[in-house]
């Protein structure tokens, strides 16, 4: 491997050499809206480079590398990066669409570091107190562990690439479930102590500050007017337990912003009022009545929406937040958006949107899910699984959105969710959730859409 170093003074790169020596990874998606915004942030990239006059990065879309949609979860992505650029390329730098970068900063930052060694950069990231989405990993210091800001960018060297795509080969994965990127890429890394810990660079940046190599703008975009209340149907999957509990909790805090909207339970109750599916009531899955949930808003009995919204009635959402993310995207393509977890992928499993953080599915997508034939094997299995198991099966991505969020605020770095606007938080354990609406969800009220 050349290193970057060779011949070259600290002061003066050879910015030819690295570009050359240089892979940029795209953390892009399929959906339209995002390869297309995919698209636009290599152009810029590659325009910059022709500024520089000396050669050119390798630039790479990940929803272009591989026809399998898993390779978003990164590790699957190794193996395949270090066929075909591991001989040529120094560095491998990922960033997202929105990640906007300046080359010769990235560059001079990469100087830094022999990059004959293994190196894993960006930008520090770090757990407060144990979090569920973690495992509760490093529950007596978990500040003591850091992982990457993905919107900053991060960088992994050569020789660590390359060895992790071995290890990959031969070695299975402790979980079946990727919850956290980030995280888990870090764990992965780390190795139990045998492989780096992120080095922390302050120059990969999300904020603007003269010195940064890399910034961020936002994971919500501003496409034009928000879609209109009547376009999203909110289904509210309860039952008879949680009338009094939680119920009331939505009414309190987010209800006032759907146009549409109905509680689905295993019992009718007018005071709501609720809406009986005919499926009983599960204590986990409830694939039997997301289902039906599905079925009812194709029918005739409902308005017609190009959007069907489904939470849990301990899910937490800004409904105007969620109205304009939505302008981004096409209702008449199959689209089904939220958190994006997956099962087994590195195994070639699939991709899934979580629950509890809620699901959103264009019209187009419930009609070919449910044509397909596609259905639960029991009214209790896991009905965001099975979904995601079916739209693989279509070849319908699962698009993801970091503003949906399956746990509470304080499960995620402070730092990182203070700089998004969330669209949504679940769960009701040891909180107050109407405060939790307030202080992370609610605008100032904005002027009423029809």
């Amino acid at each position: 491997m050349r290193s970057l170093m060779q011949f070259v003074p600290l002061n003066k790169p050879d910015v030819s050499r690295r570009l050359d020596e240089l892979v940029i990874v795209i953390q892009s998606q399929r959906n339209s809206y995002h390869a297309r915004r995919g698209g636009q942030r290599k152009v810029e990239i590659l325009q910059q480079a022709a500024t520089l006059g000396q050669g050119v990065p390798v630039i790479i879309l990940l929803h272009e590398l591989s026809e399998y949609e898993g390779v978003w979860s990164i590790l699957p992505a190794l193996p395949l990066l270090s066929a075909s650029y591991g001989r040529q390329a120094s560095w491998f730098f990922f960033i997202e669409e929105e990640t906007t970068v300046t080359l010769a900063a990235v560059l001079q930052v990469l100087s830094r570091y022999q990059v004959q060694e293994e190196w894993f950069l960006g930008r520090r990231l770090h757990d407060n107190e144990a979090s569920i989405i973690h495992h509760y990993a490093f529950s007596e210091d978990p500040i003591s562990f850091g992982y990457p800001d993905p919107a900053a960018g991060w960088a992994l060297s050569a020789p660590l690439l390359q060895r992790l795509a071995e290890r990959l080969q031969h070695e299975n994965l402790k979980s079946d479930f990727t919850i956290d990127l980030k995280h888990e890429i870090a764990l992965y890394i780390w190795e139990e102590g045998n492989g780096p810990k992120l080095t922390a660079v302050p120059e990969f940046c999300t904020e603007q500050r003269d010195d940064c190599a890399t910034t961020f703008t936002t994971y919500l975009p501003n496409c034009g007017d928000p879609v209109l209340k009547k376009d999203v149907f909110v289904a509210v999957k309860t039952c008879r337990k949680f009338h009094s509990e939680r119920v009331p909790v939505v009414k309190a805090t987010w209800e006032k912003d759907a146009g549409l909207l109905e509680y689905y339970s295993d019992v009718p109750d007018a005071s709501i009022p609720t809406i009986s599916l005919g499926v009983p009531n599960t204590e986990r899955g409830h694939c039997g009545k997301t289902f039906a949930i599905l079925r009812r808003f194709l029918s005739q009995t409902l308005p017609k929406a190009d959007w069907l919204l489904i939470v849990d009635d301990d899910t937490l959402i800004s409904l105007p937040r969620l109205r304009r993310l939505l302008r981004c995207y096409d209702p008449t393509e199959a689209v089904i958006l939220g958190e994006r977890y997956g099962y087994g992928l590195v195994q070639k499993g699939y991709s899934y949107s979580t629950g509890g953080a809620g699901m959103v599915l264009s019209r187009t997508a419930v009609s070919r899910l449910l044509s397909s034939g596609c259905s639960c094997y029991s009214d209790d299995a896991p009905d965001d699984m099975v979904l995601g198991r079916c739209f693989t099966a279509l070849r319908v991505p699962i698009t993801h959105s970091p503003l949906f969020h399956q746990a509470r605020p304080n499960d995620y770095p402070e730092t990182l969710i203070s700089m998004h606007q969330a669209i949504s938080f679940h769960k009701h354990w040891n909180i107050n959730p109407v405060a939790v609406y307030r202080d992370w969800l609610q605008d100032a009220q904005p002027r009423d859409e029809l």
